[in-house]
């Protein structure tokens, strides 16, 4: 996340954050959506530098990018490769349940393992992303923690062979 006061240190993105989750409502204008263009560029830019670029104060920008963070419109991260990172093996989920299924996604959410969380319509109800160290993590996540979750009536696994395209500057509208 963003330290307030210094410049961001990482990348931006806007995606996969909850904008209905905390924080006060933010309205997103030219100039906020352009400073969200520069950091989706480069994360680690300056505060100065995207100020100069969208001709706004080192402070003004500053001020803007942490209520979008505050508003859940964008987080600052660092987007490392999972790999890389000794997690060798990851995997969407797909997940039929039974009852609410904001529920069973909330207590899906609460487990470490599980970085992405999205209700659907059609074959799933919710669909999951995993990031696991390695098969028999993904084995005991799913027969441990996700097929136990109460609600939870059936899960079908889509390992990933290989990460092709990934990427987090798409831009706004």
């Amino acid at each position: 996340m963003v330290i307030p006061d210094a410049p961001p240190d990482a990348t931006a993105t806007s995606g996969r954050s909850n904008p209905s989750r905390g924080g006060a409502a933010c309205q997103l204008d030219e100039l906020s959506k352009a400073i969200i263009e520069k950091l989706q560029q480069d994360g680690r830019q300056s505060y100065a530098a995207i100020g100069k670029a969208v001709e706004l104060s080192e402070a003004a920008v500053r001020q803007r990018v942490q209520r979008m963070v505050d508003g859940g419109v964008m987080q600052i991260v660092a987007v490392t490769d999972p790999v890389q990172m000794g997690f060798g093996r990851q995997a969407m989920i797909g997940v039929r349940c039974t009852g609410d299924t904001t529920k069973v996604a909330d207590k899906l959410a609460a487990i470490a393992s599980v970085d992405y969380v999205v209700l659907t319509a059609g074959t799933f109800d919710i669909i999951i992303e995993v990031v696991c160290e390695d098969d028999g993590h993904l084995l005991d996540l799913l027969n441990s923690e996700i097929r136990a979750v109460p609600g939870v009536l059936s899960t079908e696994t889509l390992v990933y062979l290989k990460l092709v395209k990934q990427q987090y500057n798409w831009g706004t509208r």
